[in-house]
């Protein structure tokens, strides 16, 4: 469970106590109607006011379970989170439908909302390099210098030097 490890070490870095894995295997999900419940009863449950995935923009190739996670998370938000008519037997453990109001997609094509990341970026550099299995074969020389660039980038005509770009959907029904 090395990718656990690893991301309990990020989740540290950042300062987040709890993380649920779920343990569906690498380059094996799919869009099931499991594999949606699964996460509609962790919407239900936490009730998130924002949910962040993955942009499924087609500029770019993604990873497969990048894509399926994202595509089953945003249908799980709308409709089935909300909805009352969705696996009624959550309902009977308790968790009652819960709209969230707005998801924003990281890896957009074309963001329309940025975040101030100034004050911030070494801590998620510091979070990016607990993923030793998943950075290795990136070459380090230059990989930080890039990435401010990058982030510098998306904070242009902004009054902050480093902003994270995501394409931001408010959920209005």
């Amino acid at each position: 469970r090395i990718r656990e490890q690893e991301q309990i070490a990020a989740a540290n870095t950042l300062g987040v106590s709890e993380v649920i894995f779920l343990r569906h295997p690498d380059q094996g999900l799919e869009d099931t109607p499991e594999f949606r419940k699964e996460i509609v009863r962790l919407i239900r449950m936490y009730r998130p006011e924002t949910v962040v995935t993955a942009d499924l923009g087609r500029r770019r190739i993604w990873h497969r379970d990048h894509r399926i996670t994202s595509q089953v998370t945003l249908d799980a938000i709308f409709p089935y989170a909300r909805d009352f008519l969705s696996y009624p037997d959550l309902m009977e453990e308790g968790l009652q439908p819960h709209k969230v109001k707005e998801v924003l997609l990281w890896g957009a094509e074309e963001p329309n909302y940025r975040t101030d990341i100034t004050k911030t970026f070494d801590t998620k550099i510091a979070a990016l390099l607990c993923h030793r299995s998943q950075i290795s074969s990136i070459p380090r020389t230059g990989w930080e210098q890039r990435l401010r660039e990058r982030h510098r980038m998306l904070a242009e005509g902004e009054d902050y030097e480093l902003a994270e770009a995501f394409f931001r959907v408010e959920i209005l029904w």
